[in-house]
């Protein structure tokens, strides 16, 4: 394990570390699991920039694609919800005559 500076990777970290800390804020203030499974995936994602910085992305190289296929499926799952809600609230709208 050889420390790899790359200031690519030191930002994304940084700014998956805040999205992650943002996201479990918005989840105690304002109780909805949507912004904690985004700080999550951004965690994932921290995770996998961080073992970068450190040098081991050769020999975590499965693990990390399967983390950050995981991350991806959990930003689109994300998505789908609010497409979701989105359409029922506009099934609920009155239709303006």
């Amino acid at each position: 394990m050889s420390l790899t500076w790359d200031p690519i990777y030191a930002m994304n970290l940084l700014l998956c570390v805040l999205i992650l800390v943002l996201g479990i804020r918005a989840f105690k203030c304002a109780k909805g699991k949507m912004p904690l499974l985004l700080g999550i995936a951004f965690g994932l994602f921290g995770l996998s920039h961080f073992a970068n910085l450190l040098g081991l992305h050769q020999s975590l190289s499965g693990f990390l694609i399967i983390m950050r296929i995981f991350a991806y499926l959990l930003i689109v799952y994300i998505q789908y919800k609010i497409a979701m809600v989105s359409i029922e609230e506009k099934k609920q709208e009155p239709a303006d005559n």
